[in-house]
């Protein structure tokens, strides 16, 4: 019944339904509250992208035992998660994303030993995290961001050991980012951190993470030197394998003895990109990314990054990184955004940056750079506000004129004046000629119409010359 138009009040038709296996109501226009008969007609229950209000029913877990998939996303409830939730402890999927829900996370949600997704995310929850989820070990997608959570990551969450994808951002969690996360986490593909008020150093092993495609730890009070381990992330590399879609699916049935199943949803990022907020779903795959923006690194432009070819983004700005831009940056290939602004960077821009031809957005504003801007080819398609800042930097497409510009445009107006100069000369040398003949032969004449006894002189000796001559 998905995208079908039911609405707008709750279809009491339902309530005499018996033997449901799955009932998917996704965007079906319907609103007002849930009735509380509505919990126990199925196993799977799909009420997504509705307009539906009132919070959720103390006792619902008590409801449903055999729940296995609950999802009540995009919609407008309100006041907190029951605890009850606990006792439904076949659940594999959660998610109840994108709503008004309050107060702190209840820690029975633990108690659903077969959960493997996990969403809470776009809520009011504040607090800290359960401890207790540490006990969910085949959860492999975590989802509490946008959220007001507070305190610090447990130690239990390391038994988590099944997790793919972690997204904490926009939370207020605080103390340093664990060292077990680069040996516990050894699944994991997704790490977002932003922004919360994490700080220290990254002293966890990155160099474990292998399957890390997706690093974002921007807006944070992160300090120290940037780890040359960054470098050792496989799935960032040329030896990294594309990650496949992480997908929910569940088996709806069977016939002719063949399972029949069906895919209900699938991990979904928000990415901040190109300055901007960028959705990915079924090309989630192919993001790969480190945004360490907005900390208090200090360390040299970390040349082990160019390492990473597979890299789509890199966001370095808003630190205090110094040192130069590596000539090796065109090694990263498939970069489509690189922002370095807001630093300490100097020396030139790479003459080999133009060669990166899938970038579509950069940003050196606000360093030390200078020279000329290797204005060609993919550079030409950026404007004056990505270079602006760097007081020594010239060349188009800034307004500033580089020395060798001015002397070239000298030499070519210099060019110009002794060309204009020739033509002139030329111009007066061949006047005198004509005028010197026009004189030779107009000359005589006017002398000879002029002075009569001339005339007659002129045709005696003219006479005499001929006579001789014949």
């Amino acid at each position: 019944m998905a995208s079908c138009n039911l609405g707008p009040s709750f279809p009491t038709w339902l309530k005499f339904q018996k033997n449901l296996f799955e009932l998917d109501m996704l965007n079906v226009g319907i609103s007002g509250s849930i009735p509380n008969w509505f919990w126990n007609i199925s196993s799977r229950l799909d009420l997504s992208n509705n307009k539906l209000s009132g919070s959720i029913p103390a006792n619902m877990g008590e409801s449903n035992l055999d729940l296995l998939f609950l999802s009540l996303s995009s919609n407008q409830i309100t006041r907190e998660i029951p605890k009850s939730m606990g006792y439904m402890r076949k659940l594999e999927t959660i998610d109840l994303s994108r709503n008004s829900l309050t107060g702190s996370i209840p820690s029975s949600i633990s108690n659903c030993s077969s959960l493997s997704f996990l969403n809470l995310g776009q809520n009011n929850l504040f607090r800290a995290i359960p401890k207790s989820f540490g006990r969910l070990k085949w959860l492999h997608s975590l989802y509490l961001n946008k959220n007001k959570l507070s305190g610090e990551l447990s130690l239990s969450f390391q038994n988590m050991l099944s997790l793919e994808i972690l997204d904490l951002n926009y939370n207020k969690l605080s103390g340093d980012i664990p060292t077990w996360i680069g040996t516990a986490f050894s699944s994991l593909t997704v790490l977002k951190l932003r922004p919360n008020a994490f700080s220290g150093g990254l002293l966890f092993r990155l160099s474990n993470l292998t399957l890390l495609h997706i690093l974002d730890l921007a807006e944070n009070n992160l300090s120290g030197s940037i780890p040359s381990t960054l470098g050792d992330l496989i799935a960032m590399s040329p030896k990294g394998k594309v990650i496949r879609p992480l997908i929910v699916v569940y088996v709806i049935g069977n016939w002719n003895n063949k399972y029949i199943a069906k895919a209900i949803g699938q991990d979904k990022l928000i990415m901040k990109a190109k300055n901007q907020d960028l959705e990915y779903a079924t090309s989630l795959p192919l993001v790969v990314s480190i945004d360490l923006s907005s900390n208090n690194f200090t360390s040299q432009f970390p040349n082990q990054l160019t390492k990473l070819t597979r890299l789509t983004f890199l966001n370095l700005s808003r630190n205090h990184i110094n040192g130069s831009i590596l000539q090796d940056i065109s090694m990263l290939h498939e970069l489509q955004s690189l922002d370095l602004s807001y630093n300490n960077l100097y020396g030139t821009i790479p003459s080999s940056m133009p060669s990166l031809t899938f970038l579509s957005y950069l940003d050196l504003s606000n360093n030390n750079l200078s020279s000329k801007i290797p204005f060609t080819r993919q550079m030409t398609t950026l404007n004056d506000s990505m270079f602006t800042g760097n007081s020594l930097l010239c060349g188009h497409p800034l307004v500033a004129q580089c020395q060798d510009d001015d002397l070239d445009q000298r030499q070519g107006q210099s060019n110009v004046e002794d060309e204009n100069d020739d033509g002139f000369v030329d111009q007066w040398f061949y006047l005198s000629i004509g005028l010197g003949f026009a004189a030779s032969i107009l000359g005589p004449y006017f002398l000879i119409v002029i002075k009569k006894p001339w005339c007659e002189a002129y045709f005696r000796l003219v006479g005499k010359i001929v006579d001789k001559v014949l």
